[in-house]
């Protein structure tokens, strides 16, 4: 049972930090490479708070988000649009999005790295204390019960905005043809400001609930966890609710499974491994819709 309480949390903060990662990707069209540093970045950001005073976890979650949408906003703004607007075709800006994430990330990965150079294992949230049950002889602890509530809570207002009011579709005929929905009146520019600051403030909210789950963060969690959140859209299909929730709940049992059976060496190996699973034999995706070309 303990096992399971483990799967559940795990899986949603993977289900957090992968939920922007996969809307962003799947309907404007933009692969952030920067998200794992927002992740970071809000994480380290709270830490700030908590050595000033002890805060809730409600406090610390919205300063999270916060946080973590005005960075990506910010990234989207200032980066990706001068980048689309500058570029020859989507393709190349497709490419350039790519390599300007990748630039974005240095600078406060860096940062982080550099204010925890002395310290062995990152920053430690050791100034926070979360309650602890004990229920049937399983531990559960109040931050594993927050991660939980806010990933499925979130997941359940995407889907529903996506599919259930008109700006949730005009966001996703974006992802069909954006030159059509461009043709329809729909402001891309407009829907990719609010796509990235949402997927920036749930990667914020990742970032602080699993420093307090884990006791500490690394500059290089973002970058680790990136992959992970990478192997969960690919296995689930790009711009799929559902296939995101299935691929990250997957992912973490795969993952607690072989830590419980293994010494744990492995457990890296399995996002990888997934994604290549899932590219040799569907490349789509479980959930996600196989692209059609007329001719």
């Amino acid at each position: 049972m303990q096992e399971l309480v483990a799967i559940a949390s795990l899986g949603s903060v993977y289900l957090l930090f992968a939920l922007g990662l996969s809307t962003a990707w799947g309907t404007i069209g933009i692969l952030n490479f920067a998200h794992g540093a927002i992740f970071v970045s809000a994480a380290y950001g709270c830490y700030e708070l908590l050595e000033v005073r002890q805060l809730p976890v409600l406090v610390l979650a919205v300063v999270a988000v916060l946080i973590g949408a005005a960075m990506s906003l910010l990234m989207q703004v200032l980066v990706f649009d001068q980048v689309r607007r500058r570029a020859s075709s989507e393709r190349a800006a497709e490419t350039r999005i790519l390599i300007g994430g990748i630039g974005v990330a240095m600078l406060p990965i860096a940062l982080a790295s550099h204010q925890t150079k002395n310290m062995a294992f990152g920053l430690s949230a050791s100034g926070f204390e979360a309650s602890v049950w004990t229920i049937g002889g399983v531990r559960v602890s109040s931050v594993q019960v927050a991660t939980v509530v806010c990933a499925v809570g979130a997941a359940a207002a995407l889907a529903w905005y996506l599919r259930r009011t008109r700006a949730g579709l005009a966001l996703r005929s974006l992802g069909v043809d954006d030159q059509v929905a461009a043709l329809m009146g729909i402001d891309r520019r407009r829907y990719a400001w609010a796509t990235m600051a949402v997927a920036g403030g749930l990667a914020g909210l990742a970032g602080v609930l699993l420093t307090l789950n884990l006791g500490a963060i690394s500059a290089e969690s973002g970058d680790a966890l990136l992959i992970k959140a990478f192997a969960c859209v690919v296995l689930g299909g790009v711009g799929s609710t559902l296939g995101v929730v299935v691929g990250c709940f997957t992912l973490a049992a795969s993952e607690v499974w072989v830590l419980t059976q293994t010494s744990g060496m492995w457990v890296e190996a399995v996002s990888f491994g997934i994604i290549f699973a899932v590219l040799l034999l569907r490349p789509q995706g479980i959930f996600g819709r196989q692209e059609v070309r007329r001719v």
